[in-house]
């Protein structure tokens, strides 16, 4: 969702209106800076970087930029709740569209991350449409150009009528708090949003809690690499007043590999036929779906990892998944569990979900077995 022009050109752009400015990394704090160009940004405590970023609009956008952050002046434009916001103004930690901040060591791998920690500090304003996201960028190359295939988005505020790309796929528990958590495309990279429940104004944490769950999911593995780290907002309509007070971020490595793929628990207990059940939902439009599977233990003893099989009609096609590793041999399916949700009590459930593909009319598997034995269907 961010499409800035290549930097050259908005380098370019803001020389001929003078409107670039860079902060040197010492001395004392810098006059406030007006940035309006459409891709304008500068530098902050010689580390960040901060940029207007309207990609989706013609309308006028200004921000007021500070040695610790920066506030929406002015924000014309307007967009259809239903569709994209209208920018995405932000601070950022790494490379962007070749914009890189001073001294980043990103992109680094995954697997060698020790730590990835910030802090932000948000202001609110009432009567705009926006959301207070927090992004977080991966991608299986070093990528320092371009669209990255995953990002990562943190939603600490969302005011209007305007949701996450994708579907629900359910709650999780993230760096100790709880999330609503959203899955889909946008067309142009994956996303998986974490939703809070109510507005986060202020928040230390660890940016690596949100990096390994979104591995967990089967999104990505160790071996990709995190580009970048941006902290701003995606206004619909209005947002004059908007504000990131402060903004940190520190990414270390010398991280242990590990393993490059979820890890999996060797399935053990199988239920009989009578011990699980499989609630299958789906929605589908013109040529695509998605479907969210749902397996209950029903039988008397714990699950210790699953892998449930099935055959999807002709024609469906499994694109992309989450809480599961999904793998496609022609129209038979196999999903395994990841790592946290390879246990499953008695009487307990787990959950899983995927987008596809699909030629012709839609309609869903009818038979299932986890782990060799036949489920029933809910």
């Amino acid at each position: 969702m961010r499409r800035p022009v290549p930097l050259l050109a908005a380098l370019a752009g803001l020389l001929a209106a003078g409107t670039i400015a860079v902060f040197s990394s010492a001395g004392p704090a810098q006059a406030d800076v007006q940035i309006c160009d459409q891709y304008g940004s500068t530098t902050i405590q010689g580390r960040y970087v901060v940029q207007n970023n309207r990609w989706g609009t013609t309308a006028q956008q200004c921000i007021n930029v500070t040695d610790n952050g920066f506030s929406i002046t002015r924000q014309d434009g307007q967009g259809s709740t239903s569709g994209a916001p209208v920018s995405y103004p932000s601070v950022f930690l790494g490379c962007h569209y070749t914009n890189c901040s001073p001294g980043t060591n990103l992109p680094m791998q995954v697997s060698q991350i020790s730590s990835a920690s910030s802090s932000i500090s948000y202001n609110y304003v009432s009567g705009a449409t926006y959301n207070a996201s927090y992004d977080i960028w991966l991608d299986p190359t070093p990528k320092r150009d371009g669209v990255n295939q995953m990002e990562i988005m943190i939603w600490f505020n969302r005011q209007g009528s305007i949701q996450p790309i994708g579907s629900s796929v359910g709650t999780a528990t993230v760096a100790g708090r709880t999330w609503d958590v959203w899955r889909g495309s946008n067309g142009s990279n994956n996303v998986i949003s974490y939703v809070a429940p109510s507005p986060i104004t202020s928040w230390n944490f660890s940016v690596l809690d949100f990096i390994n769950d979104t591995r967990n999911r089967g999104a990505i593995t160790n071996s990709w690499y995190l580009t970048s780290i941006q902290a701003g907002f995606e206004p619909w309509i209005g947002g004059a007043g908007l504000g990131v007070n402060s903004f940190s971020a520190s990414v270390n490595g010398g991280g242990n590999p590990g393993p490059t793929n979820p890890p999996t628990n060797p399935p053990t207990n199988p239920p009989g036929g009578a011990g699980c059940r499989v609630a299958y939902t789906a929605n589908s439009w013109n040529n695509g779906f998605t479907a969210s599977v749902t397996i209950t233990n029903t039988g008397s003893s714990a699950i210790n990892g699953w892998t449930l099989n099935y055959t999807l009609p002709s024609g469906q096609q499994v694109s992309n998944a989450w809480n599961a590793t999904v793998t496609q041999s022609g129209s038979a399916v196999t999903a395994r569990n990841v790592g946290h949700n390879g246990a499953i009590a008695p009487g307990g459930t787990a959950s899983f979900g995927y987008q596809g593909t699909m030629s012709g009319s839609y309609s869903s598997p009818t038979a299932f077995t986890l782990n060799g034995s036949a489920c029933t269907r809910a």
